[in-house]
C-alpha cells in the first residue's frame, strides 16, 4: 500500500485550520465530503480519491503531516472520520523461535491450492490443513465469517483520554471460525509485515463480541516463503484501544 498523499493532507490541514487545532483535548473529526472537497482539483486518483487517502494500515503509510504530529485516523460512522492523536498501531514482531514442522490431516495432497499467491489461498490451506484448529487448540472450528460486515451497535473506547464513539462503521476480516466456545477472527498477509493499525482488529473484535458471548480471538496470520506464520493478540481492556497485546506467536512448515 503507497503512502497516503501527503500533498492531499497538506491541504486538508491548510483548507480546514487543523494545524492550529489542540488534539491533547480531544480528536479531530472531518467527513468524507469536506475530504472530496479539500482535493477536488487534484489530478490524479491517489490524491483525491477519500478510500485511498484514508486507508493507512500501517504507519508508514500515514502522510508526512500524520507523522510530525504522531497522529493516526479512524473511521467512526458512514462518511465521518476523526483524527487522533497517539499510537494507533501495533507491532507485529520477527518470531525467532524455531520453525514448527506440521504434519497436515488431510489424507490427500491439494493440488489447487498451488496455483496462485493470495492471502486468502495460503489462509484456505492452514486452516484445511487444520493447523489454524490447532494452534487456538480446538478441532471444532468451522468456517462462518468471510469479508465486510457492518456494526450495527455503536460502541466506544479510549485512546489515552480521549473518547471515541463509533456509531456504525465497516468491518472486515479474511476469515472467522466459530467452534463451540470461541470465535476466531483472522486477518491475513501474502507480504512481510511489522505493523498493522489496531483497528484492523479492534473493530471486528467489537463486532462480534455484541454478538456472541463466545470467546473472541484475534489472530494475524501471514505466509513467507514456504513458512506460516500466525501471532496471537488480545485485548486486556475492550475500553482500551491500546490494550491489544501479543500473546503467542509461531512460525509452521506444513508438511
Amino acid at each position: 500500500m503507497a503512502q497516503a498523499s501527503s500533498k492531499s493532507w497538506q491541504k486538508i490541514f491548510d483548507d480546514y485550520n487543523i494545524h492550529q487545532y489542540a488534539f491533547e483535548k480531544g480528536p479531530f473529526y472531518i467527513s468524507a465530503n469536506q475530504i472530496k472537497t479539500a482535493c477536488q482539483n487534484f489530478k490524479k486518483t491517489g490524491e483525491k480519491e477519500v478510500r485511498i487517502l484514508c486507508t493507512q494500515t500501517k504507519r508508514e503509510d500515514r502522510p508526512d503531516i500524520f507523522k510530525e504530529k504522531g497522529l493516526f485516523l479512524l473511521p467512526i460512522r458512514n462518511g465521518l472520520y476523526c483524527i487522533v492523536k497517539g499510537e494507533g498501531y501495533v507491532d507485529v514482531p520477527n518470531i525467532n523461535k524455531e520453525v514448527i514442522l506440521y504434519k497436515s490431516k488431510l489424507s490427500f495432497d491439494l493440488d489447487t491450492s498451488k496455483v496462485g499467491q493470495s492471502e486468502m489461498q495460503h489462509l484456505d490451506y492452514a486452516y484445511a490443513s487444520s493447523l489454524i484448529k490447532t494452534f487456538v487448540n480446538d478441532d471444532s472450528l468451522v468456517l462462518t465469517i468471510r469479508g465486510r460486515k457492518y456494526t450495527e451497535k455503536p460502541f466506544e473506547f479510549f485512546v489515552n483520554k480521549q473518547k471515541i464513539q463509533v456509531t456504525g462503521v465497516q468491518t472486515e476480516v479474511d476469515a472467522g471460525y466459530e467452534g463451540e466456545d470461541k470465535v476466531v477472527l483472522i486477518e491475513a498477509k501474502n507480504i512481510k509485515t511489522d505493523n498493522v493499525i489496531i483497528r484492523q482488529m479492534y473493530y471486528p473484535f467489537m463486532k462480534w463480541k455484541q454478538e456472541t458471548n463466545k470467546q473472541i480471538i484475534n489472530l494475524f496470520f501471514q505466509k513467507e516463503e514456504d513458512a506460516y506464520s500466525i501471532w496471537q493478540f488480545e485485548l486486556e481492556n475492550k475500553e482500551n484501544y491500546n490494550s491489544v497485546k501479543l500473546k503467542k506467536a509461531r512460525k509452521f512448515k506444513i508438511n
